[in-house]
């Protein structure tokens, strides 16, 4: 926000060429690095996660699965095709492959020249410099910029915040410092009609403002947890009070199976969800709260075809709609990998991973598995997914590179399955 004066052309530049000589770097590390298995980063991995080194590629190998054999954990290997990753990926998708994958192996140090790499994205250096000064972006919180944009005009705070974690940049990015101030005032769900941002039209009506201010309040704790805000206690205030509405909705769905959500009895929003992924110590502090609601979402099937619903809220005497709510399981009932649904497939199961659901229901976990198997014996995902969309829920975190380049896209689902992968405690082996 503070570079205004200074040509976006400028900065970008120089930040690139740092990215460069990091990449460099890493690359003469990568060559030296040790090929003996190392404990997990505890700040990265599943607690019974596992890394294996690079001299094992190529041992084991099932035709077309890029697996070898089993890990320490009994979970089948995961090949990680790390050296291609580096060659064909672009800087976000090198970045955090280095320090969430091979960071273990590569060392401590790795994570100081991923960052660089990072911070040299033209992308999300322009990105970067749409902040407004008063922190937020665009004096929006949950707008998308149009699809062929490469500068972002008109995004939102909330997609701009989880779209810069999700390029890699360090979470004490002054971005972010000066984003936390607006978030933050979103989860108080202040009355004044300015914190309605984009959406303050809508202050006239009570019941649309009530909840457009509750949707506002999820978006800003999915980022606010994006970006290490777990230890605040208005964040964990907040979901404290959904798990709350969440088992009151639970227990009148067992009453009523068409009982109607209300303000003090909802199932989850997607953003909400995004939210507790990134709470893992909240997570443990309230394991049987969350383990109740995962499992009642997985043991609902997904709702398809015409006759599919569209949630809603009802909020004293009116009935919302609320298409972000999580009423059933969230993950389509068929899978088609390199389909048009895969970036959305893709979000869903990173999510569960990371909320430790892909251990325990065997759905989710034989889609992963589907899709593990549907890469070469090097471990590539080559069947490239649709450039994107403009799902909200979705646009933060794909496409992160260059949409018309199929190597780039392939690369980026090739790096979100093996991130799933060792989210949901398979061991990996760096090639």
């Amino acid at each position: 926000a503070g570079a205004a004066s200074v040509s976006p052309y400028v900065v970008a530049a120089g930040v690139a060429a740092l990215g460069s000589a990091a990449l460099s770097r890493t690359r003469a590390s990568l060559v030296t690095a040790p090929s003996a298995s190392s404990q997990p980063d505890p700040g990265l991995a599943s607690p019974d996660a596992s890394v294996a080194g690079s001299a094992a590629a190529g041992a084991g190998a099932g035709a077309g699965e890029g697996r070898a054999g089993a890990g320490r954990t009994g979970e089948p290997v995961v090949r990680v095709p790390l050296g291609w990753l580096l060659d064909v990926g672009g800087a976000a998708v090198r970045a955090r492959a280095l320090a969430e994958l091979g960071g273990t192996v590569l060392g401590e140090g790795i994570r100081g020249e991923a960052e660089q790499i990072a911070l040299g994205h033209r992308p999300a250096v322009w990105l970067a410099l749409r902040q407004g000064r008063n922190g937020s972006w665009s004096e929006a919180m949950l707008a998308l910029p149009a699809p062929d944009d490469p500068t972002f005009a008109g995004v939102g705070t909330v997609p701009a915040v989880r779209r810069l974690a999700e390029y890699g940049w360090p979470l004490e990015s002054p971005s972010f410092a000066a984003a936390r101030r607006p978030l933050f005032r979103l989860l108080a769900q202040d009355e004044d009609p300015a914190c309605l941002y984009e959406l303050r039209a809508l202050a006239g009506d009570p019941a649309r403002a009530r909840h457009e201010r509750a949707r506002l309040r999820d978006a800003a704790g999915a980022a606010l947890a994006r970006i290490g805000g777990e230890a605040d206690p208005r964040l964990r205030g907040i979901a404290a009070r959904m798990l709350v509405r969440a088992a009151a909705w639970l227990r009148s769905r067992e009453a009523d199976a068409g009982a109607v959500a209300t303000e003090f009895a909802a199932p989850p929003s997607r953003d909400a969800l995004a939210m507790l992924a990134f709470m893992p110590v909240f997570r443990s502090e309230h394991g049987q709260e969350v383990n109740f609601l995962l499992a009642a979402l997985a043991a609902t099937p997904p709702e398809t075809g015409r006759g599919r619903r569209v949630p809603g809220v009802r909020i004293g005497g009116t009935l919302v709609e609320h298409p972000e709510l999580v009423v059933a399981d969230p993950i389509p009932e068929r899978i088609e990998p390199g389909a048009a649904t895969l970036p959305g497939l893709l979000t869903w199961l990173e999510i569960l991973a990371r909320l430790g659901a892909l251990r325990r229901h065997d759905r989710w976990r034989q889609v992963l598995d589907r899709l593990l198997d549907a890469r070469d014996r090097d471990g590539r995902f080559l069947r490239t997914a649709a450039p994107g969309g403009s799902d909200p829920f979705v646009w933060p975190m794909y496409p992160l590179g260059d949409v018309t380049s199929s190597a780039e896209r392939a690369a980026e689902a090739t790096f979100r399955l093996a991130l799933i992968a060792r989210l949901a405690g398979r061991p990996l082996e760096l090639a």
